[in-house]
């Protein structure tokens, strides 16, 4: 959990928690900013001893709730997950309005590309690459195990890995296993945009900013998907380069 405790340890500011909301897909806090995080409804799981709703998020600051990212509980570390993106100050002069989707297709022609999780661009990406490789805990037609992680991504060019790792506490082990030379992106609306994981080795930032609290929180509170939220125009998403100058839009 190296890099969630450096994100942590990097925020250097607090501000008080006024909103909570669990959704089915999306979790938000609000407290400078409107942060989201997955829900994780399929592997939500409790410590022992715990009942959901036994903390009163609304008595505590974002930078406490904050912390609940490193517990063993996935619906505490998805809390506190929101919660760090609700702290953060992205760098927006750094930002690029781009689509990590738009991304793959453009630099992954004909490349290894390997996917953890599955997201709606993939049936687009499949076109263009030479081999996509989903791997994927709850696996679909096509998907591969995790148990094949190691083989894969050791023959990748390009490595596009889910947020949600940082919520299950993957994320280490995941790029432990990446080959020094590949492409490394995180991407997801639970990834926190800070430069904090570029020194993890993560090359590709890809997330998205609250731009409209209100009209978001409505609608994760209907049960909105992330394509749906999207639609509302409440969410922008943004990218992240380590080597910006490096980007090749075409």
């Amino acid at each position: 959990m190296k890099a969630l405790e450096d994100i942590i340890s990097s925020i250097t500011v607090d501000a008080p928690v006024t909103d909570v909301t669990r959704g089915i897909f999306w979790t938000a806090v609000v407290s400078r900013h409107c942060g989201l995080a997955s829900t994780m409804i399929y592997d939500c799981k409790l410590e022992d001893g715990r009942e959901p709703g036994q903390t009163s998020y609304l008595q505590t600051s974002a930078a406490s709730l904050a912390k609940d990212a490193l517990t063993t509980s996935t619906v505490d570390a998805s809390v506190g997950l929101a919660a760090i993106n609700s702290l953060i100050d992205v760098d927006m002069a750094r930002c690029l309005d781009l689509n990590a989707g738009d991304y793959l297709a453009r630099n992954g022609q004909g490349k290894n590309i390997a996917i953890i999780g599955h997201f709606p661009f993939i049936d687009d990406l499949r076109k263009v690459a030479g081999n996509l490789w989903v791997i994927e805990r709850r696996m679909q037609p096509g998907d591969h195990p995790e148990e094949e992680a190691a083989a894969l991504l050791a023959r990748s060019d390009i490595i596009a890995i889910s947020s949600t790792t940082l919520i299950n506490h993957t994320l280490d082990g995941i790029l432990g296993l990446c080959p020094s030379g590949s492409t490394k992106m995180l991407l997801g609306p639970t990834t926190p945009l800070t430069r904090v994981l570029f020194d993890h080795g993560i090359d590709i930032i890809s997330g998205s900013i609250v731009t409209d609290p209100d009209t978001a929180l409505l609608h994760i509170r209907q049960g909105a998907n992330f394509r749906q939220l999207k639609r509302t125009g409440s969410i922008r998403l943004v990218t992240l380069m380590k080597d910006q100058g490096g980007y090749r839009s075409q």
